[in-house]
């Protein structure tokens, strides 16, 4: 649909069905409509710095792309890590895209005192916020992200903020915008009006929409529809088109009653963990033996009728065993662990629930079997099987008693206690066989406010492994804001890295005002890392080629060996 008129139609419904609505007549006038061999070391003539990677503003498909009569610069200015707005990783409930208004009507960002233990969960197990709100509330417009899943006739099923009873009237506009571009035709994927973008998302009978003013770029925000559509997946399995297929008004609230909180939840990670865009799970950091201890207990239940099994401490893995010839998609891991901890009922006794994984088979129900051993460790089996408690009730006593008697569970404790990697402990020279050239004291050269070379984060993920090790945050990212801000920053520079028009990149390094950012992407693994602005490049580079060999001597405690392809 590329005509002058039907651009000019969808131009005019936009504006006038949900433009006004969303910001209330402050749209301006930019809107548009849019469909849309390695090496082991690093050197710095290898780096591109400041290269102009950014995708543009429009996404494009073949020739489904509406524009308007707007002169409109159609590249992005270049992006900065301090753009986008604030949420906290540890203790936050907003996620960032929530605001208050204190006595004198100013609005405000609202930031929670940052709590010792990390429970990013623990925040969410009330449920949504705002849910007395609808789209004529003052406080609903002021969100800096919203969150929708509607029917294909227009009916609201999730709502991150408000009443989605309320908001049946602004799904219905959602859906009009739709229809009315699927009638000629196309698919719309992009709306941007002002600071907004609009993605929608497609699945079948179900519409997923995301309204969003943070600064995330278009494919952000579409990776994160599509783990909320997966989510769903999880609770009621692809099956549920079918009700659609017999009745196409069917409403079906009533299936996902109770699992705002797993929502909320999920919508929260993508505010502080890396797993959503990485597609890579994190282990725990302990010793190997710990490791080899908890995975021969679970290797030997395994072999008993259970297709998976996983132990996991908060939302990082101990170990996991599967079937043979059996395979585990880290996003299943991401939805799993979060369907797990923002369920209170799982904490509270053992359970035995139907539960699906998208990447496995998203038309059937596995069966999950899951036990609280204490606050932060619990226990996954997975069986295909219905009538299986019993055998997975036995199954779990005896890893509960080889598990104490191994001290497994206190090791575990412990090392939260420790934390994981920490940048202050990066060795302070590597091995002359991994770097061309021999690293020496960087005492000379520029030592900025942090590690090494003014080193203030890091992560390191295995393509292999489909795992990945960040380093704990540390000063001065020591503020929930700047840990959220790095967090995005990192996220649109994987983006880049990996876009398909303009890439994918092998390195990057750029600065701004408050970073200096450097990836550097192989066939084996992705480094970002993050520096004090005036950091030396060279030195930053070199540090780089540590922190790989770091990562490389203490890969045992950091990662899963053996955990890719998941076949035993």
């Amino acid at each position: 649909m590329s005509s002058h008129s039907n651009g000019e139609k969808v131009e005019q419904l936009g504006r006038q069905l949900l433009i006004e609505q969303l910001i209330a007549g402050k749209a301006s006038g930019d809107e548009e409509f849019g469909v849309e061999r390695e090496d082991c070391n690093l050197e710095e003539e290898d780096v591109d710095s400041d290269c102009n990677t950014e995708p543009s503003d429009m996404i494009k498909e073949s020739s489904s792309s509406i524009r308007n009569n707007f002169n409109v610069d159609e590249v992005e200015p270049r992006w900065s890590p301090s753009s986008s707005g604030y949420a906290g990783e540890r203790g936050s409930t907003s996620g960032g895209d929530e605001i208050n208004e204190d006595e004198g009507g100013r609005s405000e960002i609202h930031e929670v005192a940052k709590d010792d233990a990390y429970r990013p969960h623990e925040q969410w197990l009330s449920g949504k916020r705002g849910g007395d709100e609808d789209d004529a509330s003052i406080s609903w417009r002021k969100r800096k992200k919203h969150f929708f899943i509607l029917s294909y006739s227009g009916k609201p099923v999730y709502s991150r903020y408000g009443d989605e009873h309320k908001l049946a009237g602004f799904s219905a506009t959602l859906q009009a915008i739709i229809s009315f571009v699927e009638n000629k035709g196309d698919r719309v994927k992009l709306v941007r009006a002002g600071r907004h973008q609009i993605v929608f998302l497609v699945k079948g009978p179900l519409h997923l929409v995301c309204i969003s003013c943070t600064g995330e770029k278009f494919e952000a925000l579409k990776g994160q529809l599509e783990l909320l559509y997966s989510q769903m997946i999880v609770i009621l399995t692809k099956s549920v088109n079918r009700c659609f297929e017999k009745n196409p008004k069917f409403d079906m609230t009533s299936l996902l009653g109770g699992t705002d909180a797993v929502f909320s939840s999920l919508i929260h990670s993508f505010s502080w963990n890396p797993a959503t865009f990485l597609h890579a799970y994190s282990c725990i950091r302990i010793p190997i033996a710990v490791r080899q201890a908890a995975s021969a207990i679970l290797l030997d239940v395994a072999s008993s009728g259970i297709l998976f099994a996983l132990l996991i401490c908060k939302d990082k893995v101990i170990t996991l065993v599967g079937a043979q010839k059996a395979s585990l998609h880290p996003d299943d891991i991401l939805l799993l662990a979060n369907f797990i901890m923002s369920s209170e009922s799982f904490r509270t006794s053992e359970s035995f629930s139907p539960i699906c994984l998208p990447k496995y088979n998203p038309m059937a129900f596995l069966y999950a079997y899951v036990h609280y051993f204490d606050i932060d460790t619990y226990l996954i089996l997975l069986t295909t099987r219905s009538d299986d408690f019993y055998h997975l009730k036995d199954s779990r006593m005896q890893i509960e008693n080889v598990l104490l008697k191994s001290n497994v569970l206190s090791e575990v404790q412990k090392s939260l206690v420790d934390g994981g990697l920490h940048i202050e402990d990066l060795p302070s020279q590597v091995r002359p066989s991994h770097s061309v050239d021999s690293v020496g004291s960087t005492a000379k050269g520029f030592v900025g406010i942090g590690g090494p070379a003014g080193l203030w984060h890091f992560m390191y993920k295995s393509i292999y492994l489909e795992q990945y090790v960040s380093s704990e945050f540390s000063p001065p990212i020591n503020s929930l804001k700047q840990q959220k801000r790095l967090f995005r920053a990192y996220q649109n520079l994987y983006i880049t890295m990996h876009d398909r028009e303009s890439g994918p990149h092998k390195t990057q390094f750029r600065r701004d005002d408050s970073y200096v950012l450097l990836c550097w992407v192989t066939q084996d693994f992705e480094l970002y890392a993050a520096f004090d602005p005036l950091a030396d490049k060279a030195l930053a580079i070199k540090v780089c080629n540590r922190i790989c060999q770091w990562v490389k001597d203490v890969e045992n405690e950091v990662f899963l060996q053996g955990a890719s392809p998941f076949s035993w």
